[in-house]
């Protein structure tokens, strides 16, 4: 199955109703969830008492801000190795196909790059979390290319 056979399955799974899916056909094995794993389980007493906490920013211009989101689904790497820095960081400026975190699904490792040039302005998550398509990775404020 190639690789833009599978995305578009994933792509299918994720708009449909479907909450899980499972294929295997000899070598190749596709699982598929929309069941949410969480690292923390939390009671429902402790979910009421204790809001989400969110991280928050300076504020910043929003009609300049863009996102990179997933293309598929999988666990996001934010560096290249464990011990080594991540790829980007609040504040840092990347350029238009710059690598700004891996996603690995199946085995395969996916760079992620950035479609935009500009400063990445907030991580929307953790290093070694799953991702879904479509979820926001970065937010990044474009700069003006009047060049």
């Amino acid at each position: 199955m190639e690789l833009k056979d599978i995305q578009a399955l994933m792509q299918e799974f994720e708009d449909s109703d479907t909450r899980e899916l499972e294929i295997i056909d000899g070598t190749f094995h596709l699982y598929l969830s929309k069941n949410r794993q969480s690292r923390t389980t939390k009671t429902a007493d402790e979910a009421k008492v204790l809001p989400e906490k969110k991280e928050t920013t300076a504020p910043v211009e929003k009609e300049n801000c863009v996102e990179i989101k997933a293309p598929l689904v999988g666990t996001v790497y934010l560096q290249p190795k464990p011990d080594a820095d991540s790829y980007v960081k609040v504040g840092d400026s990347v350029k238009k196909g710059d690598v700004v975190c891996v996603i690995e699904a199946m085995k395969m490792m996916t760079e992620i790059k950035s479609d935009y040039t500009g400063v990445i302005t907030e991580i929307h998550v953790s290093n070694e979390e799953l991702v879904e398509v479509e979820q926001p990775l970065f937010t990044i404020m474009e700069e003006n290319s009047n060049d």
